[in-house]
């Protein structure tokens, strides 16, 4: 297996010890990995997986166990510039299922007594699913204010669900402080870098879609960022593989109401603020995260891609659900955050991934 490495500070672990983040500064874990290049014959070959395993040389780990299928969603164009990749067509209707099937897959190698993780509801909806598939104990802490739907969802996998008073982050705190439990595998999408090695995944499939190309900009919703950080990897490992010559530029979207991340973008900062204005409740539940562990590296990607951030309103959220469902597709409200920010885009070409199934939070209120 690869190692652990801190980009703060570079203190490094053996994956084997099963460290959730660096012992001396408390960060998220990078992964020393360098993936190897999968050109477009390659993957023609017969012999290839439909699902995000076709593109093993450039995951740190091969031969699973525990897949559902995931990955190779449809991508779909919806404007004469916009295309929609439909990630909520995935085995537990979210995008989640990129990353939680390699943290799924690394925990049952390591074989721990049990498996923790902390979420808005889609995320642990995949690692419970997955970590059922693998036969691992698993128990997932959420706020209490999480829907309903995914509630079900999780508990209906099997996990043990722990209902935490407060927001995203006392969830989030609550299972870090289970974390350290000997025997413990806390598989967070946040802190492990083999979630971001799984979302990476959405960008080699749009490379290959698209005939080996990419979209002038890669639009994403962000909270903590995994999905953005991923699209970073997958974008420099496919330049470093001299399979693309240009790279997009990463659009980052964020409700207004929760943006410490806009505003510190817009403010030049290379880190949170700290005067950053208090969240407000917000119907895009799944990006509502006040203070993301990996804001400096977020913020970095999105500048060095020449991109930027984007907020969309409560409105705006309820009426591009709307305008999606009139469209044939009904997305929860934090997957058509993007669709907000760039679906009338006609000036470049972009893709927006719709990232949860609309049967998870429904209609949104007042629309």
């Amino acid at each position: 297996m690869s190692s652990y490495r801190c980009p703060d500070c570079a203190t490094s672990a053996p994956v084997e010890s099963a460290s959730w983040c660096c012992p001396s500064c408390r960060g998220p874990w990078d992964l020393d990995f360098t993936a190897a290049p999968v050109g477009l014959e390659s993957l023609s070959a017969s012999v290839r997986v439909n699902s995000l395993w076709r593109y093993h040389e450039a995951l740190p780990i091969s031969a699973p166990a525990v897949s559902l299928g995931e990955g190779r969603t449809p991508l779909v164009q919806l404007t004469e510039s916009v295309w929609v990749k439909l990630d909520f067509l995935m085995p537990t209707l979210s995008f989640k299922d990129r990353g939680a099937v390699l943290l799924a897959e690394l925990a049952r190698r390591l074989a721990p007594r049990r498996v923790i993780a902390d979420s808005s509801g889609n995320a642990g909806t995949a690692i419970g699913a997955y970590c059922a598939r693998a036969g691992l104990d698993c128990t997932v802490y959420v706020p209490e204010a999480t829907s309903a739907k995914k509630v079900e969802q999780i508990r209906a996998h099997g996990a043990h669900l722990e209902l935490v008073p407060g927001d995203r982050e006392a969830a989030a705190g609550a299972a870090r402080a289970a974390a350290d439990i000997p025997g413990t595998f806390y598989a967070s999408h946040v802190y492990n870098p083999y979630f971001l090695h799984g979302t990476k995944t959405y960008v080699y499939e749009l490379w290959e879609d698209l005939g080996g190309t990419l979209p002038e900009a890669i639009v994403v919703p962000v909270g903590n960022g995994t999905l953005l950080l991923g699209a970073a990897l997958a974008i420099g490992e496919l330049h470093a593989g001299g399979l693309i010559a240009e790279r997009p530029a990463l659009i980052a979207v964020q409700a207004e109401t929760v943006s410490p991340l806009a505003a510190a973008f817009h403010a030049g900062a290379e880190d949170l603020l700290d005067d950053v204005a208090p969240p407000r409740p917000t119907l895009a539940e799944g990006i509502a995260i006040p203070r993301p562990p990996r804001a400096r590296q977020i913020l970095r990607a999105v500048r060095e891609s020449g991109g930027t951030f984007l907020t969309v309103t409560e409105d705006q959220i309820r009426a591009a659900q709307l305008d999606l469902a009139a469209q044939g597709l009904f997305v929860e409200s934090t997957g058509v955050a993007c669709w907000a920010a760039a679906g009338g885009w006609t000036d470049r070409t972009s893709v927006v991934p719709l990232c949860g199934a609309g049967l998870k939070t429904g209609l949104a209120p007042g629309s």
